[in-house]
């Protein structure tokens, strides 16, 4: 308590709270204008029909499933930072620059995701109004029409990812994760309603256990995200002049959960990529395209296929990101040049295959953990028979994740400034 009426005391941090907050209404604003012609019944009914969209209305920040002008939000963006990474992969230049370059390089890598943030917005907005039309959710408009709701659709994307990155400058927390945060929190109130609404007597003991479960889900992400194994490191004492430096004890932290959230944003993209060739097909064949998404539909509809599939992408891509954003070689370079070594193991190729064999331990722990968030509503449907009971865990991830990152980055300033005033 202590501690959050201190933020509103400092004059600086209490004026960043607030121009976030201001940012995060106007695009919440903004999230409300719909584009023109919108049967929103049987806009409902497609989304009711399609888990798959309820996934990617997480990333619009809630936009989606009103198709307002923002309605891709900040995710043709997240979309253009996987692509890059995954060519980091192809072009040793784009890793050099990302890894190596520092924050000048970093800062190109994100221009270059901007920039390919604009043609995969327009490719996006295209082939999901031409599949909406299809399924008469959305009539027809002319070429004009469909022109200008396809350019208000990058624009409002656009902006979105500007409306991010001015909450980024403030330093209290990611913009583009508090975009996605403030679709997820905008929905609880609509929730609770429906749960409410469709509360019987008899179902009294499922809404406890459902609360149950879910603070204990909560609790389990905190632990996943803050659990770390923390390696020893020695240095080595060395002398220079009259000064002896090092023979310092330290040890080096490597989180369970290093992948974060991207992991399930990964298997999201790869689950919604034969929804988004069905789009494209849309500008060939609407007939093909209604097939293919129907089949696709279909087979994702089952909720054991569909489950067994998502687990098996989260705990794929868990690992293969940890292989990209972690080099073990690397890191026992590094550790070697600085004089630090670990007790018992030797410096070189022995300690990177060290590294190597723990990094695989634990990250299978938080593969297994993230695997099962993920398919986490699916379980709690089938055990409540109840489908407003639903709790993502894939939104729970993220909700927690923003939420320790803002708490950091705000305790960080307070505590730069309690060292200003001790000088």
């Amino acid at each position: 308590m202590n501690r959050f009426l201190q933020i509103f005391r400092v004059r600086d941090l209490r004026k960043k709270i607030l121009i976030v907050l201001g940012i995060l209404v106007a695009y919440r604003a903004l999230a409300t204008i719909p584009i023109p012609g919108i049967d929103a019944q049987r806009l409902e009914q497609f989304f009711s029909s399609n888990q798959l969209l309820g996934f990617l209305n997480i990333f619009s920040g809630g936009g989606l499933s009103t198709l307002s002008v923002a309605m891709l939000g900040v995710g043709p963006y997240i979309t253009a930072t996987i692509i890059m990474q995954l060519l980091t992969i192809i072009f040793p230049r784009l890793k050099e620059m990302y890894y190596e370059e520092g924050a000048a390089g970093q800062a190109k890598f994100n221009r270059y995701s901007r920039l390919l943030t604009v043609p995969l917005a327009f490719l996006q907005g295209y082939g999901f109004l031409t599949l909406l039309i299809s399924q008469n959710v959305v009539p027809r408009p002319g070429a004009f029409g469909m022109i200008t709701n396809v350019i208000a659709i990058t624009a409002g994307s656009m902006i979105a990812l500007w409306l991010g990155e001015l909450i980024s400058e403030q330093k209290i927390g990611n913009g583009i994760s508090m975009i996605i945060l403030a679709g997820i929190v905008s929905r609880l109130p609509l929730d609770a309603q429906q749960a409410i609404a469709s509360y019987t007597a008899s179902a009294l003991p499922t809404y406890v256990g459902f609360i149950l479960v879910t603070l204990f889900l909560v609790a389990g992400v905190v632990y996943l995200n803050e659990g770390q194994r923390k390696v020893p490191i020695a240095y080595a004492r060395r002398v220079r002049g009259m000064k002896m430096y090092g023979g310092v004890q330290s040890y080096l932290p490597m989180k369970v959960n290093q992948a974060g959230m991207i992991p399930l944003i990964f298997a999201i993209s790869v689950l919604l990529f034969p929804q988004f060739i069905a789009q494209m097909t849309s500008i060939f064949s609407v007939d093909l395209a209604v097939k293919l998404n129907n089949i696709v539909t279909g087979f994702l509809n089952n909720k054991l296929f569909y489950g067994i599939f998502y687990f098996v992408l989260v705990f794929i891509f868990t690992y293969f990101y940890t292989a990209i954003t972690f080099n073990p070689e690397e890191v026992s370079k590094n550790l070697q040049r600085s004089g630090g070594f670990i007790p018992g193991i030797r410096p070189g190729e022995n300690t990177a295959e060290y590294f190597s064999k723990l990094t695989g331990r634990v990250t299978f722990l938080g593969a297994t953990a993230l695997g099962l968030i993920a398919v986490l509503p699916l379980v709690i449907q089938v055990f409540t028979k109840i489908s407003v009971l639903n709790v993502s865990g894939t939104a729970l991830l993220i909700v927690v994740a923003v939420v320790l990152d803002m708490m950091r980055q705000i305790d960080s300033q307070l505590l730069a400034r309690e060292y200003e005033g001790i000088q």
